[in-house]
C-alpha cells in the first residue's frame, strides 16, 4: 500500500510521508468542518431542504478534492465556499427573487465557462502574469484573513458601535449573564491557541491538529459541568454528539438536479453568474497562490506547476456541486493548515475527501466540533503565514507597497479577490506613474486585469 501512494503522489520526491500526510488531511479536515454545519443553514434560508444541502456538501466536498489530489496532486481541499453561500441565498434569491433553482443554474454555468477558461489556458496565464511580490502579498492577507475568520468563529473579536470591532466583553459577559456561552467559547479560545503554540514550539508532530482535539475536549468538560452552556440563539451549539437521530444520510433527492435555465438569457442572470465567476475565480487564485507561496511550491519564476490541473479540479467541482445541490465549490483557504502541518501531495487531499465522506454517516460527530476549537488552528496558521512577508523587498516601494495594499485589503475588506483586485491595480498604477513599468516587465495580463478590475468596482 505505501508503495502505491508512493508512486502515486510521489512522496518522497516532495519529502514527505504517509503519516504525515494523513495527519495533515485530517488537520484540515477538522479546520474545514465547519462548513457542514453552516453551508446547509445559510442555504436553508433559500428554501433549500438543509438535510440534502448537508449531503451535498459531503459529497461536492469529497469530489473536489479527490480531482484536486488526481488532477494536481496537491494538498488543497475543496468545498462550497463562505460568502458565496452567502451572496447565493441572502442576495440572489431572498434579494432579487430568484428562485434556488435558478441560481443553481447559474452556479452550473459559472463552472462550465470556468471549464473553458481553464483547458484554454487564460486561468494559468493569470495566475502566471501576477508577480511575486504580490503572490507574497496574498499569502500574508490570506493569513490576516484566516486569523481574522478564527477570532470572529471564537468571538474573541466582536461588533462594537463606536470602533466597528472589538475585543470580547469579559467583564460586561459576567454581569448579563453571556460569558457562560459566548464568554467561555472565547475563553477556551484563548486556551487553545496557548496550547497549540506550545506543541509547535516543541515540535509535536501534529500539533494543529491536537490543538484542535484538546481544546474540544475542554469544551466538553466545561459543558458536562455546566461552565459552558450552549445557546443556538448566539450561535453557541452542545459541542456533545448528538445521535438521537441515528446515523442515517439525509437524503439528495429534493435538491439533485434540480436546475432551472428559464432566464439563461436575462441580462440580471448573467450578472449573477458573472458576480459567482469574478469571486471564485480570484478567491482561487488567491487561496492558490498564497498557500503555495507559504508550503513553497512555486518554481524560481513564481510559477506554481501543475496549476492547470487545479484549476480544472476548482472549474469541475463548481458544475458539480451545483448539480447536486449547493453553491460554488471553491478551494478553501483552511488547506494552509494542513500545508502547516507537513502537507505537500495530493494524499492530504485525498484524506480530507475521505473524511468527507465518512462524515456521511458519522454527522453527529463532525458537527458536534465548536468554532471555537477549530479557531486556535486558524489563528496559528495565520501566524505561520505572515512569514512570507520577509520575501517582499521593501526597499523596492514599487514592489513592496501593492503587496502591503493586497495584505491589508484581504482581512479589512474581509475578501480574498478584493485583495488581488486591488494589489494588480496598485502595481500598476504605481509603476506606470513612476516609470518603471518596462523595468519591471509588466505583462500583457496584468494590464488587461487592472482595467477588468477597474470597471469592476465602476458597474458592478
Amino acid at each position: 500500500m505505501n508503495n502505491f501512494l508512493e508512486q502515486r503522489f510521489r512522496l518522497k520526491e516532495t519529502g514527505t510521508t504517509v503519516r504525515t500526510e494523513v495527519i495533515a488531511g485530517l488537520t484540515t479536515f477538522m479546520t474545514m468542518a465547519y462548513i457542514l454545519a453552516v453551508n446547509p443553514n445559510i442555504l436553508g434560508a433559500s428554501g433549500m431542504d438543509t438535510g440534502a444541502v448537508f449531503t451535498a456538501t459531503c459529497l461536492a466536498s469529497a469530489l473536489g478534492s479527490i480531482l484536486m489530489a488526481l488532477l494536481a496532486n496537491y494538498p488543497f481541499a475543496l468545498a462550497p465556499g463562505m460568502g458565496l453561500n452567502a451572496y447565493f441565498a441572502y442576495t440572489v434569491v431572498l434579494g432579487y427573487g430568484y428562485s434556488w433553482q435558478a441560481a443553481l443554474a447559474a452556479v452550473f454555468v459559472e463552472g462550465i465557462v470556468f471549464i473553458v477558461l481553464s483547458v484554454t489556458n487564460i486561468r494559468e496565464a493569470i495566475f502566471n502574469s501576477i508577480p511575486a511580490c504580490l503572490k507574497y502579498g496574498v499569502s500574508c492577507g490570506i493569513g490576516l484573513f484566516i486569523t481574522f475568520i478564527g477570532l470572529q468563529n471564537s468571538k474573541l473579536v466582536v461588533d462594537n458601535a463606536s470602533t466597528l470591532l472589538g475585543m470580547y466583553p469579559f467583564a460586561t459577559s459576567l454581569h448579563d449573564g453571556s460569558f457562560s456561552s459566548t464568554g467561555m467559547g472565547a475563553l477556551l479560545a484563548l486556551i487553545g491557541v496557548f496550547i497549540t503554540a506550545v506543541m509547535l514550539i516543541k515540535n509535536v508532530k501534529g500539533g494543529i491538529l491536537w490543538g484542535i482535539l484538546a481544546t474540544w475536549l475542554l469544551g466538553i468538560v466545561c459543558e458536562l459541568c455546566g461552565l459552558y452552556v450552549p445557546n443556538p440563539e448566539l450561535g453557541m451549539f452542545s459541542v456533545l454528539p448528538d445521535f438521537s437521530n441515528g446515523l442515517a444520510i439525509p437524503s439528495i433527492a429534493p435538491t439533485l438536479g434540480k436546475l432551472d435555465f428559464s432566464g439563461l438569457f436575462n441580462a440580471n442572470f448573467i450578472t449573477i453568474m458573472l458576480a459567482f465567476l469574478f469571486v471564485d475565480m480570484f478567491d482561487t487564485l488567491g487561496t492558490l497562490m498564497g498557500v503555495a507561496s507559504k508550503a513553497d511550491m512555486l518554481d524560481k519564476d513564481g510559477k506554481l506547476p501543475h496549476v492547470k490541473g487545479a484549476l480544472m479540479a476548482d472549474a469541475v467541482a463548481t458544475s458539480a456541486g451545483a448539480v447536486l445541490g449547493t453553491s460554488t465549490t471553491t478551494t478553501f483557504v483552511e488547506s494552509a493548515s494542513g500545508v502547516a502541518e507537513g502537507g505537500r501531495t495530493g494524499l492530504t487531499a485525498m484524506v480530507t475527501a475521505l473524511l468527507f465522506l465518512v462524515s456521511l454517516f458519522l454527522s453527529p460527530i463532525f458537527l458536534a466540533i465548536p468554532s471555537f476549537a477549530t479557531a486556535p488552528a486558524l489563528i496559528v496558521v495565520g501566524f505561520m503565514m505572515l512569514s512570507t512577508v520577509l520575501k517582499v523587498d521593501f526597499d523596492d516601494a514599487g514592489d513592496a507597497i501593492p503587496a502591503f495594499i493586497a495584505l491589508f485589503a484581504m482581512p479589512f475588506m474581509y475578501s480574498i479577490s478584493e485583495g488581488i483586485a486591488l494589489g494588480v491595480i496598485s502595481y500598476v498604477l504605481i509603476n506606470l506613474a513612476t516609470g518603471k513599468a518596462k523595468e519591471k516587465k509588466i505583462s500583457p495580463v496584468m494590464y488587461v486585469l487592472a482595467v477588468v478590475f477597474i470597471l469592476k468596482y465602476v458597474l458592478l
